[in-house]
C-alpha cells in the first residue's frame, strides 16, 4: 500500500479548480442569458455524479479499492468501465464544466482541459502503470480496447 498525501487526492484538486471557477464567476460573471446556463450546468453535474456513482458500484461489485495509488485487487472492465477507463475522473471533469455554466463563469471553461491534464499527470498515468504491473497482458488488452477518457 502506498502512502496517500491527504491534499493530493482527486477531490481536493476538483475543489481547488471549482474555487477558481467560482472566483472567476464572482469577479467577471460572464454567463449565458436566460435559464440555459443553469439547465446546462445541472445536466453536466448530474451526468458527472451519475458516472461516478456507476463507477462506485463497480468498485463495490469487484470488492477492490477506489482510493488512488492503492493496489487494486481486481481489474474492472465491466459496467461503465466498458466505455471509459476513468469514469470517476470523467465525472469530475463534467462536474467542473457544469459549475462553469452554473456559476456564470464561461471563461473558466478553459480550466476544464487543464484539470483533465493535471488529473492525467498526477493520477491516471501512475494508476495505468500499476494496472499493467498487477494485471499484465489483461490490463494492456483492456487499455487497447477502451479509451482513457471517451
Amino acid at each position: 500500500m502506498r502512502l496517500i498525501r491527504p491534499f493530493d487526492l482527486p477531490p481536493v484538486w476538483l475543489a481547488g479548480f471549482a474555487a477558481l471557477v467560482w472566483a472567476q464567476g464572482r469577479i467577471l460573471g460572464v454567463g449565458l442569458p436566460g435559464p440555459w446556463a443553469a439547465v446546462m450546468g445541472w445536466a453536466l453535474i448530474c451526468g458527472g455524479v451519475g458516472l461516478m456513482g456507476l463507477a462506485g458500484l463497480e468498485f463495490l461489485r469487484h470488492r477492490t479499492t477506489i482510493v488512488p495509488r492503492q493496489r487494486p485487487r481486481d481489474l474492472i472492465d465491466t459496467g461503465v468501465y466498458r466505455v471509459t477507463r476513468n469514469p470517476i475522473y470523467l465525472g469530475d471533469t463534467l462536474v467542473l464544466a457544469g459549475l462553469c455554466f452554473l456559476w456564470d463563469a464561461l471563461p473558466s471553461l478553459v480550466l476544464v482541459p487543464v484539470f483533465g491534464a493535471v488529473i492525467s499527470r498526477r493520477f491516471i498515468r501512475g494508476e495505468e502503470r500499476g494496472l499493467i504491473e498487477n494485471f499484465g497482458p489483461a490490463a494492456e488488452a483492456y487499455m487497447a480496447r477502451v479509451h482513457r477518457w471517451l
